[in-house]
């Protein structure tokens, strides 16, 4: 085989993180594009549930692929002559299997428990999308334990991947403060900058719309945090990631130099 031909494994982890924001915005963007434009906004009983399950899907595989690019960025900073063997071919693909089935183990417990509810009506989603907390508000039985299992399972892979970040990081921090030089302690802080945006990014808005306890929350507040896991943060996380790049950094330099020059005229 070609090594030359591997992706390096931070590249192939972020590949598959931009492949969950790109289906889990695609779950949502057309049909909510579609309404913006439609005299009358409806959706299926099944795409309503389609709909759910793909973006919670795509959602909680964001969140385990965050940790498992934290890890990867443990492994590179403080062990890095374990890091080829350690991050190899297989053990990436386990670190992309992982959040998929764990994901999918979560969202489809989340399906089945909310469209088993009886719906009397009227069936009108207080939302942009079909998302678990407007439907369960619609539904016309005891949702306690459906909202048990939503609180329970939110948190847990809230707390599990944020504590594999979290670990990951004082130890990346213990061993970058051990290096000598300064120079060296930025470019090992560099490595990590980009993802410790997107974690703070993505995080901060689950937090607020899943964990956080349904008395202090509101449909109204929860539907303006959701345009940023939804929408913002897939368009964001490109951009994000890119100006690790040094090409990205020279044209963005560039332009900014160009308009400052047309100001001061």
């Amino acid at each position: 085989m070609d090594l030359s031909q591997t992706p390096h494994p931070y590249v192939f982890l972020l590949s598959h993180l931009s492949f969950a924001d790109l289906c889990s915005s695609s779950s949502i963007a057309p049909k909510m594009l579609c309404d913006i434009f439609a005299n009358q906004r409806s959706i299926s009983f099944m795409g309503c549930a389609a709909q759910m399950f793909f973006f919670g899907l795509f959602v909680a595989t964001e969140c385990f692929l965050l940790a498992s690019m934290a890890y990867d960025r443990y492994m590179a900073i403080c062990k890095p002559l374990l890091y080829t063997l350690i991050m190899s071919q297989r053990g990436c693909v386990q670190l992309v299997i992982g959040p998929y089935a764990v994901a999918l183990v979560s969202t489809m417990t989340h399906t089945i428990l909310t469209f088993c509810l009886p719906f009397c009506g009227p069936n009108v989603v207080n939302h942009f999308f079909c998302d678990i907390s407007p439907l369960l508000s619609l539904a016309c039985a005891d949702t306690r334990i459906n909202k048990l299992v939503l609180s329970t399972l939110a948190g847990a892979i809230g707390v599990l991947s944020g504590l594999i970040i979290m670990i990951s990081y004082v130890c990346i921090l213990v061993a970058v403060l051990r290096i000598q030089t300064a120079d060296g302690r930025r470019k090992a802080f560099s490595t990590c900058s980009s993802h410790l945006a997107a974690v703070s990014i993505l995080y901060g808005t689950l937090f607020f719309n899943y964990v956080r306890p349904s008395s202090s929350s509101s449909l109204g507040i929860n539907k303006v945090i959701s345009l940023f896991y939804t929408l913002i943060t897939p368009m964001l996380n490109p951009l994000i990631y890119s100006l690790r790049n040094k090409e990205v950094k020279t044209a963005f330099s560039m332009k900014l130099e160009r308009k400052s020059c047309l100001v001061a005229r």
